[in-house]
């Protein structure tokens, strides 16, 4: 099996410990590429150093969200020159977030703008962050998507269908996450059916949210492979064949081809 996690925090202090072995249980699961993602500046360096220490690593930089008001003079300049080195595949993660109250929403949406014209200036795709806040997305993208052209991926989407379809018409990909195997989620499951094959990504968000039957412990890339087959189960694929449709897919997006 090949697969692609397209969202991961290896940088994070929960893989301090085991660093090098959780990678290496990814590579035994099938797991050939991993996205390591920026979150502040100092996280984004560190995405940038992994993704030099590990071959089969890369990177994405940017501020997320909810980080946007505790940046520092020089933290953007510190992203846009990130932005430039080697193993970095795209922007972000950017974003709105209303669920909590860190950041105001107007510096937010100013923050996601920037991203998405960085995005454009190195085309670079960018990594969409979205909590409580779906029409607040779907208006800035559209917004945006007037001015240029774009390419991006809505990452961990547990959002409506409609929500779904409107980023999907403005080109967008739909990657999910663990939480497509919590028993709860039907809704979801049904939303994920009717994304088409060739804009569906899988991922972990590690360390966060691990899929079941791992859920409840650290979530891991080696994981990503069980999101994957409840994807596979939900468009009558195979495992094996849903992780070549969306390790592809991401290939594709990230222009590691």
């Amino acid at each position: 099996m090949i697969l692609f996690d397209t969202h991961a925090h290896l940088d994070e202090e929960a893989f301090h410990p085991d660093r090098n072995e959780t990678v290496e249980r990814a590579l035994e699961a099938g797991v050939q590429t991993i996205l390591t993602i920026g979150t502040t500046a100092d996280s984004s360096q560190r995405a940038v150093d992994l993704a030099a220490t590990f071959p089969q690593v890369y990177a994405v930089v940017g501020i997320q969200p909810n980080y946007v008001a505790q940046m520092k003079p020089g933290d953007w300049e510190r992203i846009l020159t990130l932005s430039t080195a080697d193993k970095v595949v795209g922007i972000g993660e950017t974003g709105l977030d209303r669920y909590w109250d860190y950041a105001p929403i107007e510096l937010q949406q100013d923050y996601f703008s920037k991203h998405i014209q960085l995005s454009r200036e190195r085309d670079l795709p960018f990594v969409v962050h979205c909590r409580e806040a779906e029409a607040d997305v779907v208006d800035l993208l559209q917004r945006e998507a007037e001015q240029a052209p774009f390419k991006g991926l809505m990452h961990s989407f547990c959002g409506t269908p409609e929500t779904a379809a409107a980023c999907l018409e403005l080109g967008m990909y739909i990657s999910f996450a663990g939480m497509l195997t919590f028993k709860k989620n039907d809704e979801l499951r049904e939303t994920a059916r009717l994304i088409p094959l060739d804009r569906l990504l899988v991922e972990t968000d590690a360390p966060y949210l691990a899929p079941v039957p791992q859920r409840g412990k650290r979530n891991e890339p080696a994981f990503v492979k069980h999101t994957c087959a409840c994807l596979a189960e939900l468009h009558d694929k195979t495992p094996e064949e849903m992780a070549e449709i969306t390790a592809q897919n991401a290939r594709t997006l990230f222009q590691l081809n």
